[in-house]
C-alpha cells in the first residue's frame, strides 16, 4: 500500500515540474510538439528509473558502508552522466529522427536537476530499493504527463486564432 502512495504522490501531488520546479529547462524547450514531448518524457522516465535503482545501490552498499555519504553528489552525478550517455547512444542508433527531434535537449538530461533531485530525495527519505524504483517511475511519469499537457497547450495556441494584442509574449 505504501508503494502505491509513493507512486501517486510522485505522479500527481509532488510532481517534480509542477511542485518542485525541477526539470524546467527541457519542460520549456521540448514542449512545443506532443511527439517530441512524449519521447523526451519517456527518455527522462527511463533515466530516472535507472538512476533510482543504481544510486540506491551505490548509496546503500558503498557510500554508507564505507561511511562516505558526503560523496553522494559526486557519485550520483557520475551515474547520471553515464546513464544519459547510454540513452543518447541508444536513441541515436535506433531512431535518427527522434534523435534529431530531441536535439540539444537529449544530452541536457545530464544537467536536468530532476534526476539529481530524485537521487537525493531517495537518499534523504530512506526509501527501500523497491520504493525508490517506484518513486523514479512515478516521478518520470509525472514529468511526462506535465510535459505532454504543456505541449498540447502550446500546439493548441499555435492553431488558435489569437487576437493581435495577445500574440507573442502576452499569450506564451
Amino acid at each position: 500500500m505504501e508503494v502505491i502512495l509513493i507512486f501517486i504522490s510522485a505522479v500527481l501531488v509532488n510532481n517534480f515540474v509542477l511542485s518542485y520546479f525541477l526539470g524546467i529547462c527541457p519542460f520549456i524547450g521540448v514542449s512545443d510538439r506532443i511527439e517530441s514531448a512524449s519521447s523526451m518524457g519517456f527518455a527522462v522516465t527511463f533515466v530516472l528509473t535507472l538512476t533510482a535503482a543504481i544510486t540506491w545501490l551505490i548509496n546503500r552498499y558503498i557510500l554508507i558502508a564505507f561511511k562516505v555519504p558526503f560523496l553522494e553528489y559526486v557519485a550520483f552525478i557520475i551515474v547520471i552522466a553515464s546513464l544519459v550517455q547510454f540513452v543518447e547512444m541508444f536513441i541515436r542508433r535506433t531512431s535518427k529522427t527522434l534523435y534529431d527531434a530531441l536535439g540539444i535537449y537529449l544530452p541536457l538530461i545530464t544537467t536536468n536537476c530532476a534526476i539529481l533531485g530524485l537521487a537525493l530525495f531517495g537518499a534523504l527519505r530512506e526509501y527501500s530499493f523497491i520504493q525508490n524504483i517506484v518513486f523514479g517511475i512515478g516521478a518520470g511519469l509525472g514529468f511526462t504527463i506535465a510535459l505532454v499537457i504543456m505541449a498540447g497547450i502550446r500546439e493548441e495556441l499555435d492553431l488558435a486564432d489569437v487576437p493581435q494584442p495577445l500574440k507573442g509574449a502576452a499569450i506564451t
